[in-house]
């Protein structure tokens, strides 16, 4: 039955895990819209400026986006005064290449940039240095063009750049903690627990004796792995490695690396350590003293090299992930908080839980052979970075289909009940897979829609009027307050759209959404204003703060009495059922 359950895990991970690399542009948010602001951070907590260095010769920028943001390599901007001192050429390292359906082929950055600014040759004036960037939201926002101000003193020194860095929250601890339980239960290391509980605890199970010898053993195991995140977090974000990372050149040996890893776990052959190292940290492990906190400590750093190997893989994404964040207390807080979860069942076991662990056996082949599918859909999420997004649904494909033929989906003749809920998931794997070979022949990319047809035309918009079913569009605050009091004095509800031609999710809401038939037949009698912010100046600006908005999208309903229809707000990136639910409940409101 275990076997079973993680056959239906990985068949319903599958397309959740590999869509996260694949999309092309951000999603919206599964089950609904994002319909607040806290769902997204302001404009400088999602993306901060610091001053890593400045000196006679150039000034150097580092740009550290938070982890679900980006931000535009071509919407960078850098301006002096006095005007007449001239930076060099800005040095922007090579960016994400993405290619949007609306925008064309544009480069972004993940995780941490450099930014390198020549200066000029004897001219040692201080100077303000004023930064313009922009970025956006995985889930489906777009700021508006932001500009930061830094001092530069005639000694090169710098005053007025916001710190980068940021410290590990609770959520981050608490996600990689769970993480190190689940790889504690793992095929290489789940057999472990019974071996090293024999030899720390020598039958001292249970009591304060246990729980002290556990915790011998655990702690320095999860100390060894928190000096590894402070390295990455201190010298990973020196490297640049998250902006580095986006080149062919290490995408596809990254990708290879996973394969390797993911055909390891379908047991065509075994990864471990070189016998060398191996017999060494054997020898090392066999003489430790057990059932002492001195020989617990030093079982608990060799383990911590001995169990390396099994769990590289999420290691490697763990350690990608805390070399982007620059900080190297918050990469030494997660990576310990991953030890102690990994720590946590020989805990249990010295408490006296053993009992309550899972017991070794044939259920851990089907738990290893769901990692290596997910590992496999992890090599395809890193290549769809450098391949055409059909190429990619194409891939999955093919992880689909064998993972259904696998499962016995074109056997006719199961012999059981476990057999046969085992070839029903493998058909649905295997339809799936078919699904996106056809997406991927009819020119799809998407693997949450490999089926779906043909984007419909957008709604025609109109540079002023206020026609049944045509829209007006606005650009400043006076037009906005005319609108209103026209609609106002009509009593008409009107929906007031949130767009700029730099808004990504904006377009998809425009092509996507508002030409939907169902949602065109919810908004007839509405007033249709679109406020254009695409030059994002004060005026603009204002009303964002106004209205309490980071940026667009958003889409507003508005009363025949002018006033806003509660809980009808969206921010963020919708698809056209949910916001077809959001008009239903505002017309219900309404009385419409």
């Amino acid at each position: 039955m275990r076997r079973l359950l993680c056959l239906l895990l990985l068949v319903l991970a599958l397309p959740v895990a590999a869509s996260g690399f694949m999309d092309s542009r951000p999603n919206a948010v599964l089950g609904g819209a994002l319909n607040n602001s806290s769902d997204f951070l302001p404009v400088r907590e999602a993306f901060q400026l610091s001053v890593v260095e400045a000196n006679a010769q150039h000034v150097r920028l580092r740009f550290v986006a938070a982890e679900g943001y980006y931000l535009y390599r071509h919407r960078f901007q850098f301006h002096t005064n006095p005007a007449d001192l001239k930076l060099g050429a800005p040095q922007l390292p090579e960016g994400e290449k993405k290619h949007d359906e609306y925008f064309g082929d544009v480069e972004v950055y993940h995780g941490i940039i450099d930014v390198d600014l020549p200066r000029p040759a004897n001219d040692s004036r201080p100077f303000d240095l004023a930064v313009t960037y922009q970025g956006c939201a995985d889930k489906g926002l777009c700021y508006p063009p932001e500009t930061e101000h830094v001092s530069i003193d005639a000694s090169g020194a710098a005053s007025g750049a916001p710190a980068a860095s940021r410290s590990a929250g609770w959520r981050d601890l608490l996600l990689f903690f769970l993480a190190g339980i689940g790889l504690t239960f793992t095929p290489c290391v789940l057999p472990m627990l019974p071996i090293l509980s024999g030899v720390v605890l020598r039958g001292q199970v249970g009591g304060w004796r246990g729980l002290s010898l556990s915790l011998a053993y655990v702690l320095p195991m999860a100390l060894c792995f928190a000096a590894l995140g402070a390295l990455m977090g201190l010298f990973g974000a020196q490297m640049n490695l998250q902006a580095r990372l986006q080149s062919p050149e290490v995408l596809i040996p990254f990708a290879l690396f996973f394969v390797v890893f993911a055909l390891a776990m379908f047991g065509l052959f075994e990864l471990k350590l070189p016998q060398a190292v191996s017999s060494r940290l054997d020898r090392l492990a066999g003489n430790a003293k057990g059932g002492s906190l001195w020989g617990a400590a030093v079982l608990g750093v060799v383990s911590s090299l001995l169990v390396s190997p099994c769990v590289s893989a999420p290691l490697a994404g763990a350690l990608l992930y805390i070399s982007a964040s620059g900080d190297a207390w918050g990469g030494a807080l997660k990576l310990l908080a991953l030890g102690l979860g990994m720590g946590a069942p020989l805990l249990l076991v010295g408490t006296g839980g053993a009992a309550l662990l899972p017991k070794s056996g044939p259920w851990l082949v089907g738990v290893k052979n769901a990692i290596g599918v997910l590992l496999l859909a992890l090599a395809v999420g890193l290549l769809s970075r450098v391949l055409p997004g059909p190429v990619t649904l194409l891939l999955l494909g093919v992880i689909g289909v064998g993972v259904g033929v696998f499962l016995g989906a074109l056997e006719f003749t199961p012999k059981s009940s476990r057999q046969r809920l085992a070839q029903l998931l493998g058909l649905l794997a295997l339809f799936y897979g078919l699904a996106c070979w056809y997406g991927a022949w009819s020119g799809n990319s998407d693997p949450f829609k490999p089926l779906a047809a043909a984007h419909l035309a957008p709604i025609a918009s109109t540079g002023a009027g206020a026609e049944a079913g045509a829209w007006q569009t606005i650009t400043r605050d006076d037009q906005l307050q005319t609108v209103f009091a026209e609609a106002k004095a009509a009593n008409q509800p009107l929906l007031l759209d949130w767009y700029a031609d730099w808004c990504i999710s904006c377009k998809v809401i425009e092509h996507e959404v508002l030409p939907d038939p169902q949602v065109r037949s919810l908004l007839k009698g509405y007033r249709l204003v679109k406020l254009d912010l695409t030059q994002s100046n004060t005026e603009q600006r204002a009303l964002l703060d106004r209205y309490k908005l980071f940026g667009p999208p958003a889409l507003m309903v508005f009363a025949g009495n002018g006033s806003e229809v509660e809980g009808s707000r969206v921010i963020g990136e919708i698809n056209a059922v949910d916001f077809a639910s959001k008009l239903t409940s505002a017309n219900r409101q309404q009385g419409l």
